[in-house]
């Protein structure tokens, strides 16, 4: 099963620990979801984690970012898809995750999650919350299995 985590995924993952990505951290970790990156969205998380409010420092920044490259699948820069985010800065996940024909968008971005009707409808694409039911038992459901590539 194919993902595509926007940084602040990542970051409750890497930076912060926190709980509720723990069922993404164990699928991810058992080989049961795939989660798709590009140069574009790891430029980003190197820049986010960079950024002196998480308090990182270089060893940490480095230790996060080979965590980072561990998991991540690299993609190539998928091309424009024609459902718009209302985020220009966002639009590279939504892109990648129709590009590489992932089932889930995992984000607790509002112009992200706003499309999450119309990337049901038109890609089959799931954009949810970390939390969210369906990604939840999705994940319960294959627990030591490996992913669907």
């Amino acid at each position: 099963m194919k993902a595509v985590l926007d940084t602040n995924v990542w970051l409750d993952w890497l930076v912060f620990g926190d709980p509720g990505v723990t069922a993404i951290v164990r699928g991810v970790e058992h080989g049961a979801l795939l989660v798709l990156g590009t140069d574009e969205t790891r430029a980003e998380w190197l820049d986010v984690i960079a950024r002196p409010l998480f308090g990182l420092d270089p060893p940490a920044r480095v230790a996060a970012a080979a965590t980072y490259d561990r998991w991540v699948q690299p993609c190539a820069r998928a091309p424009a898809c024609a459902l718009a985010c209302r985020d220009r800065d966002d639009q590279k996940f939504v892109d990648l995750a129709v590009a590489g024909h992932a089932r889930w968008l995992v984000t607790k971005d509002k112009a992200l999650l706003a499309l999450a009707r119309r990337a049901a409808r038109s890609h089959g694409l799931s954009i949810v919350r970390p939390d969210a039911v369906p990604l939840q038992d999705a994940l319960s459901g294959l627990s030591g299995a490996r992913a669907n590539l």
